[in-house]
């Protein structure tokens, strides 16, 4: 009869137990218990009026740009010019041995001179002969030649004055003047050496920073898309601010004054396909050198009724097309299909699927799907994210001894 009552006694600690654990709440294996309902973020979508810009790069480019060449040559006496410093126009900036020219001056002077005695000799004789061929004292032959000498002679005063100012031209064109106010940069000859007139290799260059121009390339058919838009009212022009230009500069700082826009060609580059609009800035602490890589933000016009979503809203779905998540009247989540049009800044601009005063969720759609219900808190940017809030509020869980 021992078996039998051994057999009992286990049966009872075995149920035993059981119960015990029961009582504790943890069976082993069981299912985890339910949790409450889902919380997300969101944000009421609402009209707003935004700017729409364009972000453009380009290149600068000197406002005025000159290469200094001899005009007539020479022996380089001095340079009277500090490489890379500024010069006004009309500053000396190289002297060529006049030592030639100033003679050659001289030299048309002296005729001049001669010719001007030899034609008062001229004209004299010429008004006698008038008088006398009147009452023929002299021969008609004799006054015609007298006044052809009077008109050659004053053919040779003239010749000579255009060579005295030719000679006076060269001799000024010895010394080498700024033709422009600019920065210059490094000087090609030094002093002693030979120069030619109109040569190919320019002693120096000067550039005119201040103001500096800037030329940005756009694709000619986002400008065809810009004028189709402001064609069905999508867009309007933003008025005198139109023209303004703003500039970021390679290392993605602001460049703070803003610039103006000056033209934009009438040619599309055929290689490209896009055309180039050029815009002015000041640049008076010489700040911008020519051909930095620069990126010039255009105002292209102003969207009165824009949707904008925060990007983080937005997510793809397997065929890479924009869905987000919205809270209907029931407080159950709904899919979206979006089309965007463009980012500005960190938010989306969306041509559709979204309408105003909807609910968007922002933050805690990671495992939401079409259907659940869900209890919504307003999202603002730097808050914890919801799942993080709801975890913080959450009374700690430990485990019970009973």
């Amino acid at each position: 009869m021992r078996p039998p009552l051994t057999f009992g006694l286990t049966f009872a600690a075995a149920l035993a137990s059981a119960c015990l654990l029961a009582a504790c709440g943890k069976p082993p294996g069981g299912p985890p218990p339910a949790e409450g309902t889902p919380v997300v973020g969101v944000v009421t979508v609402q009209p707003q009026r935004v700017a729409i810009t364009a972000e453009l790069p380009g290149r600068t480019t000197p406002f005025l740009i000159a290469d200094v060449r001899p005009q007539v040559g020479g022996i380089v006496k001095t340079r009277k010019f500090r490489e890379g410093s500024d010069v006004k126009a009309g500053e000396t900036l190289y002297q060529i041995d006049p030592a030639t020219y100033k003679a050659t001056y001289d030299s048309n002077v002296a005729a001049l001179a001669k010719a001007q005695a030899s034609l008062k000799t001229t004209r004299l004789k010429a008004e006698r002969y008038k008088e006398l061929v009147a009452i023929q004292a002299v021969s008609q032959q004799d006054y015609d030649d007298a006044a052809a000498s009077l008109q050659q002679g004053e053919a040779d005063v003239a010749a000579a004055k255009a060579n005295v100012e030719t000679s006076r031209i060269n001799l000024a064109y010895a010394r080498i003047d700024a033709p422009i106010s600019g920065r210059i940069g490094k000087s090609t000859v030094t002093p002693g050496a030979l120069v030619t007139a109109s040569q190919a290799t320019a002693l120096a260059t000067i550039q005119q920073l201040d103001p500096i121009y800037v030329d940005v390339t756009q694709p000619s058919a986002a400008m065809l898309q810009l004028k189709q838009a402001m064609a069905r009212g999508d867009l309007q022009k933003s008025g005198a601010n139109a023209a303004r230009v703003r500039l970021l500069l390679e290392d993605g700082s602001a460049y703070p004054p803003e610039g103006k826009l000056e033209f934009s060609d009438v040619t599309v580059d055929q290689t490209t396909g896009a055309i180039t609009l050029r815009a002015v800035f000041p640049n008076p602490n010489a700040d911008l050198l020519p051909g930095m890589y620069v990126r010039a933000v255009l105002q292209e016009g102003v969207k009165e009724q824009a949707l904008l979503v925060p990007q983080q809203a937005v997510s793809r779905d397997s065929t890479g097309k924009p869905t987000a998540f919205v809270v209907d009247a029931q407080h159950k989540l709904q899919r979206r299909m979006l089309e965007t049009e463009r980012a500005i800044g960190d938010q989306w601009l969306l041509k559709s699927g979204l309408q105003a005063g909807d609910q968007l969720v922002v933050d805690g759609q990671q495992r939401a799907a079409s259907g659940v219900e869900v209890k919504t808190v307003q999202w603002n940017p730097g808050v914890k994210p919801v799942a993080e809030a709801a975890k913080a509020a959450a009374p700690a869980s430990g485990n019970t001894a009973n």
